[in-house]
């Protein structure tokens, strides 16, 4: 019964050492007794104490402890919401921290002394040059195994080599193959060292040699190949990054230069470890991270100009966020920096050995190491996108429009991948598990990556859609503006179905994919979204009730769609309203004028649409000749046009059928009608109008026929000779003349007006 009793109160008299003095309870003589505890107690004395206690005080010793641990779990709780205290707690660490850096100072070059005694200490003067020696020797083998297999390989790479293209693919696959022969001889080297190191080196050796090489030797040439393939400082022909010779140079050796530093920051550290210098002592980690730190910032802001070349890349087509991060990326650079010089100070002032120890492995430097280079990671998927993708497919500004489009998504998605992989690799940096944390370890941080993952997915599932649009539309042929739709003539041919249909489903598709992938996303974060559907479905009957003519012009615009009324591009008469499909929504379409003006008209109101530009085009042309013209002789000219016009490379392509004569169409005043027609693709009707006009006119003279000239002729009786008349005359028969004249314009306008009021 009294056991666990009897194990906590030992645990919390071990804690609480000179404990309070207890009043003990005689019982029946109602007198008390003071006991007084031990500092020294072991737990057989706890015991036998314990023993010799009633079940009051032991009680009483208990609720006293909860109490206390109770008020002090309170007084943390209360310090943790309270975001002042909690940011005063963190700077008085850091301040406490920075402190202890400062007094140390006169203890780095002593405590570096003490762990270089220590060092010559565990193997003797002779064994420390002995170590020495071998590092060097093994070191010497590896380098002189890794020349020879760049030595054997040295003939085909050279081949290999001059045979490449100088194009992008040429210079891709040159770095490519160097990366991998360089890498290939650093693999030899590391095989060779690590051979002759497990054989002439014991494992406590091996604990000193092994950081000194991978920090100073293996990573800074890892990363010496790595910046060669990127930046190819002294092939400029074969650079894949959009930067000039003197900044590759400067940021190759700088590059090399800070991996050393790193390097050199980590093996000290672990051998302050090693040789019995913790960091407490010397603070020696923060003066060494401090000057990585600077060093970026030196190197971004001299290389300022060199990086913002690098990021802005080549592409022809990129976007104003494309410069102003290219412009921005020093900057960026220097403030990850910083704001990870802060982080690392901030969790050293932790003292929490789980996050020394991430600290020591470098999990700051992968951190800032993939910060960095995201933005880098950017102009590589632009390069990759521009060179990847396939050419344009079709003419004109839809298919244009839809290539960058298509591009467009491509990044965008390219980006998503991107972003994703530098969370992965930081979350494996510090340990974090992002699948068991999403899976429910944690409930607050599992709401928010599900929160990431659900945005994550709606948005490359939206640019999936834009991309499956644009590539269909790319393929859409769109015909460039004709010469009649330049000279304000209208009536062009028109898109194509897909061409006018898929925007709006486009649209559609998105939006429907935002609303629910945001309610999802919403639900993920433990938001009730019973209320927003509910919301959304009273705002929704609101709206079919209030609106109804919003209702009636959509449901219009779907029928039209579907009949496939018309298309962007086409020429339409819109109860009187001509102009131009411009531009639809679910709404309404837009029609541009020849002239200019943009009439909008809601679906709801269209009774009726005459669509000019649909398959094909008739045009009946007419010409008024003298009656002594032979018919005949007419036709046989247009027929000589026509066959003439159909082989013209010029005007060949816009005809159907071939301009012919129609015969004799009516007799005027003044002359026979002889009507003439064609059949020519939309747009294409009046500038092949304007050419016969022109040939017909030049074979007419050529032929010896003139076009009827509208005549006025008085007619006096008795006058036989008309160079005898008097003033008076004159003026009789030139107002007999004008008036006569009025009256057959007025006729011919009355005619001309009824016949355009009824089609031909």
């Amino acid at each position: 019964m009294f056991q666990p009793l009897r194990l906590l109160l030992a645990i919390l008299s071990v804690i609480c050492l000179s404990g309070p003095v207890l009043a003990q309870d005689s019982g029946s003589t109602g007198s008390s007794t003071t006991i007084s505890i031990p500092d020294d107690l072991t737990p057989e004395q706890v015991d036998d104490l314990v023993a010799r206690m009633s079940d009051d005080q032991v009680r009483a010793i208990l609720l006293e402890r909860l109490d206390a641990v109770a008020e002090q779990k309170a007084a943390e709780a209360e310090d943790r919401e309270d975001p002042i205290k909690e940011i005063g707690a963190i700077w008085a660490a850091m301040v406490t921290s920075w402190t202890q850096v400062v007094v140390t100072v006169p203890n780095i070059f002593s405590a570096q002394a003490h762990a270089a005694k220590n060092f010559i200490g565990t193997f003797g003067s002779s064994g420390a040059l002995t170590l020495m020696g071998l590092i060097l020797s093994v070191l010497i083998a590896g380098y002189i195994a890794e020349k020879l297999f760049y030595l054997l390989t040295n003939r085909w790479h050279s081949q290999a080599s001059a045979t490449e293209e100088s194009d992008l693919w040429g210079a891709v696959r040159f770095l490519f193959r160097r990366f991998c022969r360089e890498i290939a001889g650093l693999v030899v080297f590391y095989v060779v060292i690590r051979a002759l190191g497990r054989g002439l080196l014991t494992p406590e050796q091996l604990t000193y040699a092994a950081p000194f090489v991978l920090y100073l030797i293996w990573v800074p040439r890892l990363g010496a190949a790595a910046s060669r393939f990127i930046l190819a400082p002294n092939q400029p022909q074969y650079r894949l990054v959009n930067i000039d010779d003197h900044w590759a140079k400067y940021l190759h050796r700088n590059l090399i230069g800070l991996l050393i530093l790193i390097g050199l920051t980590l093996f000290i550290i672990h051998f302050n470890e090693l040789n019995g210098i913790t960091g407490r002592e010397t603070r020696i980690g923060f003066w060494l991270n401090g000057a990585i730190h600077i060093y970026i910032g030196v190197i971004a802001w001299k290389a300022r100009e060199g990086l913002s070349q690098m990021m802005l890349g080549t592409d022809p087509d990129h976007t104003k966020f494309d410069e102003e991060v290219a412009h921005y990326y020093p900057y960026f650079a220097i403030g990850v920096s910083a704001v990870i010089w802060l982080l690392v100070e901030f969790l050293a002032a932790q003292r929490d050995p789980m996050l020394r120890a991430l600290l020591l492995q470098g999990a700051h430097f992968t951190t800032m190491f993939w910060l960095l280079i995201a933005p880098a990671l950017d102009t590589l998927i632009r390069g990759l996108v521009r060179h990847l993708q396939p050419p344009m497919q079709g003419e004109g500004p839809v298919a244009e429009k839809a290539y960058k489009s298509t591009k467009r998504s491509y990044i965008r998605i390219g980006r998503v991948l991107a972003g994703i992989l530098v969370i992965l690799m930081i979350a494996n940096a510090w340990d974090l598990d992002l699948r068991e944390i999403a899976g429910g370890g944690d409930e607050s941080g599992s709401k928010v990556i599900q929160f990431f993952i659900i945005i994550a997915v709606g948005y490359i599932l939206n640019e999936l859609v834009s991309l499956w649009v644009n590539r269909r539309l790319a393929k859409e042929q769109a015909a460039d503006q004709s010469p009649d739709e330049e000279a304000g003539e209208g009536g062009g041919s028109g898109g194509s179905r897909l061409a006018t249909v898929l925007p709006l489903l486009r649209v559609t598709a998105q939006v429907a994919i935002a609303v629910i992938f945001v309610l999802l996303a919403l639900g993920a974060l433990g938001i009730n979204i019973t209320p927003l559907l509910a919301g959304a479905g009273v705002l929704g009957l609101a709206i079919g009730f209030g609106a109804q003519k919003l209702v009636a012009d959509i449901v219009g615009g779907i029928f039209f769609l579907v009949d496939d009324a018309f298309r962007v591009g086409e020429y339409v008469d819109v109860g009187g309203t001509t102009g131009t499909v411009e531009k639809i929504s679910i709404r309404s379409m837009q029609l541009r004028h020849h002239r200019g003006p943009v009439h909008t008209i809601p679906y709801g109101e269209i009774q009726k649409l005459t669509n000019y530009s649909r398959d094909w085009v008739i045009m009946k042309l007419k010409f008024t000749v003298p009656f002594d013209t032979d018919p005949n002789k007419v036709k046989k000219i247009f027929k000589k046009i026509g066959a003439e016009m159909m082989e013209d490379e010029t005007h060949k392509d816009g005809f159907l059928q071939p301009f012919k004569s129609q015969g004799v169409f009516d007799f005027d005043d003044v002359g026979m009608i002889i009507r003439g027609k064609f059949m020519a693709k939309p747009g294409k009707q009046f500038t092949l109008r304007k050419e016969i006009f022109n040939r017909v006119k030049a074979a007419f003279k050529e032929n010896g026929i003139d076009f009827a000239r509208r005549e006025v002729r008085v007619a006096i009786p008795g006058l036989d000779d008309v160079d005898n008349l008097n003033e008076e005359q004159k003026a009789a028969i030139g107002a007999a003349a004008g008036e006569a004249a009025n009256q057959q314009a007025e006729q011919q306008g009355q005619k001309s007006g009824s016949e355009h009021g009824a089609p031909k």
